[in-house]
């Protein structure tokens, strides 16, 4: 199966698109790599998202360093059991749910999860990250 957005799996598990949320690796100027977890049908703002991990610029990191950055690949990065603790930061939807879906670090596999106790573990920060529509 190579479709991996969210459109796909969202309708694949039966659920609504705003619940299904992607895993990002970005790279900040100032701090290195943080993540940010967002709605799978949003964009990443990075402006705001080099501002709320305290960057001055930050963008994706490049497809060829997930692996040995995070330990996932492309379309199973999970923001749990990465490689190393990296600063999170999941967009403030996420808390309007009852539960989220995330990747569960394997392509085609989501970890259906209450976002409260998903923030908490991870010890990640809730704001807004992604684009205006």
């Amino acid at each position: 199966e190579n479709d991996l957005s969210a459109g796909h799996i969202a309708e694949q598990l039966g659920e609504d698109i705003e619940q299904v949320f992607k895993t990002l690796v970005l790279r900040g100027d100032k701090t290195g790599h943080f993540v940010c977890v967002v709605p799978g049908e949003d964009e990443v703002d990075l402006k705001k998202a080099a501002k709320i991990s305290g960057n001055k610029k930050a963008d994706l990191i490049p497809m060829k360093e997930l692996l040995p950055t995070t330990g996932y690949i492309r379309g199973g990065c999970s923001p749990i059991g990465m490689k190393k603790p990296f600063p999170t930061y999941f967009h403030e939807t996420c808390i309007l749910f009852d539960y989220i879906y995330v990747s569960a670090g394997v392509r085609g596999l989501q970890l259906k999860i209450n976002p409260d106790d998903l923030v908490k573990y991870v010890g990640a920060t809730v704001c807004d990250l992604v684009s205006d529509k």
